[in-house]
């Protein structure tokens, strides 16, 4: 991609990508994003995360508009107004959550009240439901849990990292919520950056204008970029932003 294409919006991941491993943001990246957003460019977190423990960081940022949140579950303004939602059934995650205790699986399941980390609610029925996650280091549950989920065609499934699967409703991804905005906005995917390492990035970054890959990124996530920068922890998006936007 030529470096004069005109970028309106940056998406970026947020765990492995805009974050270190510490969960911090550098101040290299923090000093690209700012310069960004004094050009009137919109910044956009767009993550696998729910809001709650994702606004701090917009908070830090200073950003100005929008957030994706639970991989396009939701798409919030920085002032906490909800624009779009996307839930799954309850009597469908319950099942998924039985499921992850029979394979023994550690599970997190994101509501629109907050997240339940390796714990079930008393009654999955007092809360509306965005997401459900879970991770493993034994290849062989995490295959099996891939194998179950895949039976339920109502499911988007895709991952944060190669050791966990998450799902959300059919339909649901980053990308879709990025079109959300674009059209909002008044502008086009082909002046979108988005940045990722993980394949719930993956649409995100094959459907922006320039869709970067972190040094750190899934194999498959750089096969489909346009250009692989450095990774989370050598501020790999201050690079790319100082190199398509700057």
């Amino acid at each position: 991609m030529e470096k004069n294409k005109k970028v309106k919006l940056i998406a970026l991941d947020m765990d492995g990508t805009l974050l270190t491993t510490k969960h911090e943001v550098s101040s290299r990246t923090k000093e690209a994003i700012s310069r960004a957003l004094d050009k009137d460019i919109h910044v956009v977190l767009s993550t696998g995360r729910g809001f709650r423990t994702c606004y701090p960081y917009a908070e830090e940022l200073k950003l100005t508009s929008y957030l994706i949140t639970a991989n396009g579950g939701e798409v919030w303004t920085v002032d906490k107004n909800l624009l779009d939602q996307h839930l799954l059934d309850t009597a469908l995650i319950e099942k998924l959550w039985s499921i992850g205790k029979e394979v023994g699986v550690y599970m997190w399941m994101i509501s629109t009240d907050g997240a339940f980390r390796n714990e079930a609610p008393e009654n999955f029925y007092e809360y509306k439901w965005l997401k459900f996650g879970c991770e493993s280091r034994d290849k062989n549950k995490l295959d099996q849990m891939v194998k179950e989920l895949s039976y339920y065609k109502e499911l988007e499934l895709t991952n944060s990292l190669p050791i966990n699967v998450e799902a959300n409703p059919k339909g649901v991804s980053k990308a879709r919520a990025l079109h959300f905005l674009c059209e909002k906005i008044g502008i086009t995917m082909d002046e979108v950056m988005a940045c990722g390492d993980s394949l719930n990035d993956i649409k995100m970054i094959q459907e922006a204008g320039i869709g970067v890959a972190m040094g750190n990124a899934q194999e498959a996530i750089k096969n489909v970029s346009n250009h692989v920068t450095d990774t989370n922890d050598n501020d790999g998006v201050a690079k790319a932003i100082e190199k398509f936007v700057l």
